[in-house]
């Protein structure tokens, strides 16, 4: 059987996402999506997941961009390589940072099923030694596996570099994350698509789908104001994934493929 998870990331981050990523959910094939607890529109995402109960929702946890939960509520790395150096010189206290931010989650009414990171942070091996401890002390057993199957998808030559760079750790990856009692999915999908698909890569993603369980990362929203002043390159591309993923020709590849959607909760 060939089932997915349709996951959108950056629950909170703005009204304009967060209305997006449910009407994905209501009127498409998004089953699941998580939430940022230092997102700034992280109450208004609340909000709207308590009127929508059969939304999925996980933890986003944040290490770069916007501010940390823990007073006194400091900036966060701006960029992966800022965040290692922090993360070197010990200016960072991740562990208790992400137990903040799923706190924060749980405090809200938030019953979190998923962990995964911002910008997959958890690739770092202290990051996810966190996350792991993190899963097993809070019940939350799914973690993410960031590693795209193989695709034969057109998309650029770096992300395509740095997707086949990132599978030299799978090894080492899944082997912590089995020591730590967590669960993951068969497959992932989604990295190298992060910006770059409309209907038909979705479409054609949805048929080449492996046996088994598989991920698909996402980030649709609306393209408003907010959106467009907001410090993240992903803007006019998450109207574009919204219309791809509502579009009824992505329903009918899951139903002619055979491919079943699930959410994290079900399983």
């Amino acid at each position: 059987m060939r089932q997915l998870i349709v996951n959108a990331d950056d629950f909170g981050f703005t009204r304009g996402v967060n209305q997006g990523i449910v009407e994905a959910h209501r009127n498409g094939i998004l089953t699941a999506t998580t939430l940022m607890a230092n997102g700034p529109a992280f109450e208004d995402a609340v909000k709207l997941a308590r009127l929508t109960p059969t939304l999925d929702v996980g933890c986003h946890l944040v290490l770069i961009g916007g501010h940390t939960i823990l007073p006194p509520h400091e900036p966060l790395p701006a960029s992966v390589p800022q965040l290692l150096a922090a993360i070197v010189a010990r200016r960072i206290r991740i562990e208790e940072e992400l137990e903040a931010q799923v706190r924060k989650i749980l405090d809200a009414g938030i019953v979190p099923t998923h962990l995964d990171t911002h910008k997959h942070t958890h690739l770092a091996p202290p990051v996810l030694d966190a996350v792991g401890r993190i899963s097993c002390t809070y019940g939350i057993p799914w973690v993410r596996r960031p590693f795209d199957f193989p695709m034969t998808a057109p998309v650029s030559w770096s992300k395509r570099a740095v997707s086949n760079g990132m599978q030299s750790l799978r090894g080492w990856f899944h082997q912590t994350l089995r020591s730590h009692g967590c669960r993951t999915t068969d497959h992932f999908a989604g990295f190298q698509l992060t910006g770059a698909f409309r209907t038909r890569e979705l479409v054609e993603l949805i048929c080449a789908l492996p046996e088994g369980l598989t991920e698909f990362m996402c980030h649709p929203g609306h393209c408003d104001e907010e959106l467009r002043g907001a410090p993240t390159r992903l803007k006019e591309s998450r109207q574009r994934e919204l219309e791809a993923l509502t579009d009824p020709e992505a329903r009918r590849a899951l139903e002619e493929c055979g491919v079943k959607l699930v959410n994290y909760r079900a399983i």
